[in-house]
């Protein structure tokens, strides 16, 4: 039994996505890593794969104001 991967299933039940969190599965999805999200949880991107998605959702939206 896997605890992290335990922890991560159960903090996704419960919970609503917001504007941010949409925004980050739909760039996740364009680049190619909706997959692995969905297999091992935010917590499994390397620090590459964090920073782009995290600079991908600056960049739109600063383009949106």
């Amino acid at each position: 039994m896997d605890s992290k991967n335990d922890k991560l299933k159960s903090k996704k039940k419960g919970k609503k996505f917001d504007p941010l969190e949409e925004l980050k599965l739909e760039i996740a999805a364009e680049l190619g890593l909706l997959d692995k999200v969905k297999a091992v949880g935010w917590a499994g991107l390397s620090a590459k794969e964090t920073g782009r998605i995290g600079g991908l959702m600056t960049k739109r939206m600063r383009s949106d104001k």
